[in-house]
């Protein structure tokens, strides 16, 4: 478990380099008093395991910058080994020059050890186009939904994907979707995923598990239809598909049944080849202990 007293702990994700697990983690002082100002206070924590338990803390992996796009807040990401053996961290950001929270835009920073990380542009990565997504004023790239990028390799060695939590413009949650042959320079697509019963697919990762593709994901209960809810308040999502690279198609995803309170949680392959979640459980602030998942049928299962 990955507690700090002094913090707020929410939305993780790892970087494995073979011999150890790199989280990296949301985190905002809890003498801010009410939680849901943790939102405009968000930095991005940094610790380092062996086993997925025992964590050891580093020094904060980033904080937003003195002034620019990404000076108010940093929000939920990913890491990706690029080919020329450069760490990559895709971060959500905020700005003090925008709309608050409702001003979302996709940053990018580079390391040569998970440690210490440079920004390497001075514009975001990746914004919304409004011919695909909703954008505040339906022209311009600002969006109230476009975070949670997740990177991962084409399976046929044919650069890199992106997906984004995004919304198309009558408001139902998409995954958005863009290609990049050098993990620099994004070209934008169409979803590959929804519109839904989910109005947000949050913290989306894709895995292959026992030979399957698997896209999991959280969606909060009360960001869900009435019909996604008849059977149960879950946050944490899973549907199968054909390829890592979709489409997927979310009238599919199963809830993972077993902790319904799971939020944001990484799905990790352990040392073992088995499989877990991380997250945390609605409404603690702290990474819980690995637990153990399996797929069973059409969805995973604990055990």
């Amino acid at each position: 478990m990955l507690r700090l007293p002094g913090h707020w702990v929410w939305d993780s994700w790892i970087a494995d380099t073979g011999g150890e697990y790199h989280l990296f983690f949301l985190k905002a002082p809890r003498a801010l008093g009410d939680p849901d100002r943790r939102h405009e206070a968000a930095t991005i924590g940094h610790a380092t395991s062996e086993d997925l338990t025992r964590w050891t803390i580093q020094p904060d992996a980033l904080v937003p910058a003195a002034t620019g796009w990404d000076d108010l807040a940093l929000w939920t990401g990913s890491v990706v080994l690029g080919h020329d053996g450069v760490w990559r961290l895709f971060y959500t950001a905020l700005s003090t020059a925008g709309h608050g929270t409702f001003d979302q835009r996709i940053g990018l920073v580079e390391s040569a050890d998970l440690r210490t990380w440079h920004r390497v542009r001075e514009s975001p990565v990746l914004e919304a186009d409004p011919r695909w997504y909703r954008t505040l004023d339906g022209r311009g790239p600002a969006s109230e939904t476009w975070r949670d990028p997740f990177v991962f390799a084409d399976p046929g060695g044919d650069g890199w994907h992106m997906l984004v939590t995004a919304r198309e413009k009558a408001g139902r949650g998409v995954l958005a979707h863009a290609r990049s042959h050098d993990l620099r320079e994004w070209e934008l697509g169409p979803p590959v995923a929804g519109p839904s019963a989910f109005r947000e697919v949050e913290v989306p990762q894709v895995r292959v598990v026992d030979g399957r593709p698997l896209l999991t994901f959280t969606c909060h209960p009360r960001q869900q239809s009435a019909a996604r809810r008849a059977g149960g308040d879950y946050c944490t999502w899973t549907v199968l598909g054909e390829s890592v690279t979709g489409p997927w198609d979310l009238t599919r995803a199963r809830p993972f049944t077993a902790e319904p309170a799971l939020f944001a949680a990484p799905l990790v392959c352990r040392r073992d080849g088995t499989w877990a979640y991380l997250g945390f459980r609605l409404p603690d602030f702290h990474v819980v202990d690995p637990i153990p998942v399996r797929l069973a049928g059409h969805a995973l299962v604990a055990g």
